[in-house]
């Protein structure tokens, strides 16, 4: 099992690394420029150039000097030292992500105060997609060909089919001005203030150090926050606005689960030993859950970790509708305000988690599956 954990570490290394030079290369290839995007379009062009200087913006992507014997791509070889992107490579290999162009702050403290909120939002809308997408496809794949697998997929394809943006505005009508009983916008209600669980613990921390930015990291995680200093005030407004977010976002993945399990579970109880054990005279609760369920779970986990990392990526619009300032939100204005090192490093942290959520994938399926276990 290590074994298997560290070659799939090792080849996904290649695959960070393309990720970096690509996403670095496309967005220097954006119309428009930093200096134009932040300083307005009749910025002159000496302005531009105490800008590009100030931020690291004036040294080539790819620096070319002429060779004495012209090679075949231009008649020009790759000096890297002076390049951009060898000095971003070196920052990242020291942890460090840069100065943003827009805020003038460091990017990894951007990151630690975006994420938390993008990492909330997601898991809640995975947890309601597969507590209520999982059940749905057994009970339509059980109950197949009957109204209620009627009901059931042609609620997922409903669900498939809804913008989110749209379904947010309309779920923060309903239940926030007809019936007013949730928050339409925002993390935490005003006045309430989540303090940070190492504070209330005594542990005061230099600033800048690493630990200290991985507890205000996990301290900017609300519900956990608040769990760890029991503050249950700060944790119940928290999950009321939390709730109409994540029912938004989850709908298109609690769609695709419950077709992908009923599907699943199907072409698992037309198995033999399905119909062996039914001949036996085994209860169909415990031939469904114990027998037939756990083969079929293999696609469904498949999908299940792509959910959460397209979830993780792909959240802007909700963010966007509900007022929550998180990945999807930043590194939209980022992208408009061609902020290069946020859009670099939050391309990268999306990418590495979905890395390491395949990996947790593929090492599951040893323990779904004894076949693959003894391979």
């Amino acid at each position: 099992m290590l074994q298997y954990g560290a070659r799939r570490l090792l080849t996904s290394i290649p695959v960070l690394v393309g990720i970096v030079v690509v996403v670095f290369v496309l967005a220097r290839l954006i119309p428009g420029g930093a200096c134009k995007a932040m300083l307005g379009e009749k910025a002159t062009e000496a302005a531009c150039e105490r800008f590009d200087r100030a931020n690291g913006l004036d040294k080539p992507v790819i620096n070319c000097i002429k060779s004495v014997r012209p090679l075949r791509f231009g008649g020009c070889f790759v000096n890297p030292v002076e390049t951009q992107l060898f000095i971003y490579a070196g920052q990242l290999l020291r942890g460090d992500f840069g100065q943003s162009i827009r805020f003038s702050r460091p990017v990894s403290i951007i990151l630690v105060e975006q994420i938390p909120t993008t990492i909330e939002l997601s898991l809640a809308a995975l947890a309601l997609a597969v507590l209520i997408g999982v059940p749905a496809g057994i009970l339509s794949a059980i109950r197949h060909n009957s109204a209620v697998d009627i009901a059931t997929m042609a609620g997922a394809n409903i669900g498939v089919s809804m913008p989110v943006f749209w379904l947010g505005l309309m779920l923060a009508f309903l239940f926030s001005i007809v019936i007013p009983i949730l928050p339409p916008s925002g993390r935490i209600s005003a006045g309430l203030t989540a303090e940070p669980f190492y504070q209330v613990w005594g542990l005061y921390l230099a600033k800048g150090t690493a630990i200290y930015t991985l507890l205000e990291f996990f301290s900017n995680l609300y519900i956990l926050n608040s769990i760890l200093t029991l503050d249950f005030e700060v944790l119940f407004d928290v999950l009321k606005h939390l709730i109409l977010p994540a029912a938004a976002l989850s709908t298109i993945p609690l769609s695709i689960i419950a077709r992908m399990t009923r599907s699943s579970l199907l072409e698992v109880l037309g198995q033999e030993y399905i119909r062996a054990a039914k001949a036996k005279g085994v209860p169909r609760v415990r031939l469904v859950v114990r027998h037939a369920l756990r083969n079929a779970l293999l696609p469904v986990v498949t999908i299940i970790g792509l959910s959460l990392g397209g979830l993780l990526g792909g959240a802007v619009l909700t963010e966007t509708v509900f007022k929550l300032s998180g990945v999807g939100r930043i590194l939209f204005e980022a992208i408009t305000a061609r902020d290069y090192p946020i859009i670099q490093a939050f391309t990268l942290v999306i990418a590495v988690s979905y890395v390491v959520i395949n990996m947790i994938v593929d090492i599951s399926y040893s323990y779904l599956d004894p076949r693959i276990r003894l391979q």
